[in-house]
């Protein structure tokens, strides 16, 4: 023991085994997960010293013994109820000097208490936990660390997002989390057989498990899989600016998106469409808002909000739709071309849209969806149609092939960089062959 009682002594191969293990620390499998253990987890620098404080105006007489624990520069001090005579204090070996029963029973004190703190600091390691002062100090007094599990994390999250519905964040958004909830506890269930698990436990390897439980399990798509587990990591770098954690588990894990071929329609798929005579007022008001979004660019979200009083005379005395994007507040004006402006008036005076102040008589999403899937069936349109497809089909059919520049298109949009629009907007053969028409012309007669 006297290898370990130098001030502010290190703990080294030989001591850290003698401290645990005794003899048995000579044995070869014993010493091989000593030095397993001390491989793994003690990059931290870790010391501890015992020494006298004196207090102000001290005066004379004996003096407490303090333990200090220091752990990457950072310490923390604990009494350890015992006091000694500063002339009888050796600070180097950091115990009292001499020989007599007074000193050694002091002595053999301390000693304990240095073992306990090593004991500690097996503990945590062993469980693979950052070796801090505080976390030393605490494991050492027989503290229990205050805990914060992952679910408890997301559900947070999501009750401080439900709170800011309508003024930073979207449904669709806090629905997305929602569902990532039931997939991690549906997943902890399986994989754990537990209904949660403490934030400190998460690591790469149960990222990796929870990626793959998403592929297989829940058959989603690449896309959707790196999208839950881009979420996953939103929640916890906000545990590290809680302190929950202090490193984030998935630095370094490589999430890739695959790019999507979007679904659009061209002109001749939206003139059936525009042409197509319903038997009922449910279709014929899915296909009027479709239509509507194909030719203004706005999502689901954005036209169902929208009011009568958004629609303004613009600087060209045209009328204009201006609103704030309902995804991102992101301010949003567009002049309304001929055929949107048409399918507007045809609902100004309906009844729902004169009590609300709406512009259209908006159902659900989901049930929109569903319309639309009979109504691409009704009007032999083999594509699989849904509210999103409108957007995409305003940046490309209705735009960028009547040579809008992508600019334009980008603020008619709300986006707040170009590149977003981009994913927006396809560049199809018609657009190259139209660009690269003048070439043609020039170079017919060769150079």
């Amino acid at each position: 023991m006297n290898i370990l009682m130098g001030l502010g002594c290190k703990a080294t191969f030989a001591s850290y085994m003698m401290v645990f293990y005794g003899d048995a620390a000579l044995t070869p499998k014993v010493g091989a997960r000593v030095v397993h253990l001390i491989r793994l987890k003690m990059k931290t620098n870790f010391s501890l010293l015992f020494y006298l404080k004196k207090r102000s105006k001290y005066e004379g007489g004996a003096l407490p013994i303090y333990l200090r624990i220091t752990a990457d520069g950072k310490r923390v001090e604990i009494t350890t109820n015992r006091t000694c005579e500063p002339s009888r204090w050796n600070s180097k070996a950091g115990r009292m000097s001499g020989t007599k029963e007074d000193a050694r029973d002091l002595n053999a004190y301390l000693d304990r208490l240095q073992a306990n703190v090593y004991n500690a600091h097996q503990w945590i390691i062993e469980r693979q936990f950052d070796v801090t002062a505080e976390r030393l100090r605490d494991r050492f007094l027989g503290r229990k660390e205050k805990t914060h599990t992952l679910i408890e994390a997301i559900q947070q999250h999501n009750a401080e997002m439900e709170a800011l519905v309508g003024k930073q964040y979207a449904k669709g958004t806090l629905s997305r989390f929602r569902v990532l909830e039931r997939h991690v506890s549906a997943f902890m269930m399986v994989k754990y057989h537990v209904a949660d698990k403490d934030i400190i436990q998460i690591d790469q390897a149960f990222i990796r498990d929870f990626d793959v439980y998403l592929r297989t399990e829940k058959t989603c798509a690449n896309n959707a899989a790196v999208k839950h587990i881009k979420n996953l990591g939103k929640i916890l770098r906000i545990c590290i600016t809680k302190g929950w954690i202090e490193r984030d588990p998935l630095l370094g894990y490589k999430l890739k998106t695959t790019p999507m071929d979007r679904v659009i329609l061209n002109e001749d798929e939206m003139k059936r469409l525009a042409a197509k005579h319903f038997l009922t007022k449910r279709l014929t008001h899915v296909r009027d808002v479709f239509l509507f979004c194909c030719f203004t660019g706005l999502s689901y979200s954005d036209v169902q909000s929208l009011r009568s009083t958004d629609i303004v005379k613009g600087v060209d005395g045209r009328q204009w739709i201006t609103i704030n994007r309902t995804k991102t507040n992101v301010r949003s004006s567009l002049p309304i071309l001929p055929t949107a402006l048409e399918i507007l008036e045809r609902y100004a005076h309906h009844p729902f849209c004169v009590s609300h102040n709406k512009a259209f008589p908006i159902i659900s999403n989901q049930k929109m969806n569903e319309y639309l899937k009979e109504i691409a069936t009704l009007c032999g349109i083999d594509k699989p149609l849904s509210s999103h497809i409108a957007r995409h089909t305003f940046a490309t059919t209705v735009t960028l092939l009547n040579g809008v520049p992508i600019e334009s298109v980008s603020k008619m949009m709300g986006h707040t960089n170009i590149r977003t629009t981009q994913q927006y907007a396809k560049v199809l053969d018609i657009k190259i062959s139209k660009d690269m028409e003048v070439l043609h012309q020039k170079y017919a007669n060769g150079l």
